[in-house]
């Protein structure tokens, strides 16, 4: 019996970087890394892939493979191609460094995640704004998404569908792919809608190489769908503009070789998200108000990672001061008791690489 060996590699993300609601992302240097194991000729032909999970969230993670997120997304992946079922004799282990429910993308980053293993359960071959479209049929929010698959410091959004393409979208895989039913077996959802070609669009700006981030991260969960929900359904012009300006603003200066402490400071100030947001964080607008450059040779900028949460710092130096300090100033205003970590922004993209038997180790 011979075996083929795959790893499949995808960073955790911070979504919005302040003004950017639902258009940046960046690429953290956390991620969801899974090996897998394809038998030639298994025992048992008719076994469903085998799961198991290491780091944060494996208590949680279901190892149903009708269940589980990333397997999910895979199936839809390899149905969409006309394979009805997981080939046999597969084994995935699958080591997540990314916090639960906390900003980090970490559903977003299961998702490219399971669309990579489709494509390398099937074999594929697909280019990387095919692997997009599959994942924004599951996770609409192409900000997240983009930067776990392509890595680096992004900017996307999704382009307008014609009537045809929006009844094909509808399907409900949006937001969070939904629970399957208790009985949810290989013959359930055989025929899924095959994506719309190039749903999502994305640029890449550049970054300077000094910019470390700073995920300080509380010790509890909040839940996209409970973050939206706080949000206001309009805005005023005012408040738009203002979020543009700075959008326009930030990209370029966090790419200077030099980036300028007082004015990417000021342009990750936000009016459309954080504020609504704050009455789920404890402390965060003091918070992120009280912390500022003057006082902190290094930081940039701080803001909520995501829908939060986390509170994603930017710093050129001085990382681990500030971290304390950011953490030591949430616990005193707001009595959150948070844990940190100093992070690369990675310009690393999601991976699938074809191993040498034996490599895996397991």
């Amino acid at each position: 019996m011979t075996e083929r060996r795959y790893r499949i590699r995808v960073p955790a993300s911070s979504a919005n970087i302040g003004p950017g609601f639902d258009v940046l992302g960046l690429a953290l240097g956390l991620h969801t890394t899974l090996d897998v194991t394809i038998q030639s000729s298994p025992a048992d032909a008719s076994e469903p892939p085998r799961l198991s999970y290491t780091g944060e969230g494996a208590d949680e993670a279901p190892l149903d493979p009708y269940k589980n997120l990333i397997t999910r997304v895979a199936l839809y992946v390899l149905r969409c191609h006309g394979h009805r079922r997981f080939p046999p004799g597969v084994r995935i282990h699958v080591d997540n460094q990314i916090p639960f429910g906390r900003g980090m993308g970490s559903s977003g980053a299961a998702v490219v995640a399971g669309v990579l293993l489709g494509d390398c359960l099937g074999g594929l071959g697909l280019s990387d704004s095919r692997r997009l479209d599959f994942a924004l049929m599951v996770e609409r929010h192409p900000d997240n998404v983009a930067a776990s698959l392509l890595g680096g410091f992004i900017a996307a959004y999704l382009r307008e569908l014609d009537p045809a393409e929006l009844a094909v979208t509808s399907i409900p895989l949006a937001e969070v792919l939904p629970e399957y039913p208790p009985d949810a077996g290989e013959a359930w959802g055989l025929d899924p809608p095959m994506p719309p070609a190039g749903i999502g669009h994305v640029v890449q700006f550049p970054l300077a190489p000094a910019i470390r981030a700073i995920a300080v991260v509380p010790r509890f969960e909040l839940s996209t769908a409970k973050a939206r929900d706080a949000l206001p359904p309009s805005y005023s012009r005012q408040d738009c503009v203002f979020n543009m300006q700075r959008v326009a603003v930030l990209t370029a200066a966090l790419g200077q070789a030099k980036p300028s402490a007082s004015l990417v400071y000021a342009a990750m100030q936000d009016r459309i998200h954080q504020q609504y947001r704050s009455t789920l964080v404890p402390a965060l607008s003091d918070l992120l108000a009280s912390v500022r450059p003057e006082d902190h040779p290094g930081l940039l900028g701080l803001c909520l990672s995501g829908a939060g949460p986390t509170v994603l710092v930017l710093a050129t130096g001085n990382y681990e001061r500030i971290a304390a300090h950011v953490a030591a100033e949430w616990k005193t205003r707001g009595a959150v008791e948070a844990d940190w970590r100093v992070l690369e922004l990675t310009p690393d993209r999601a991976s699938l690489e074809e191993l040498p038997a034996g490599a895996l180790g397991r």
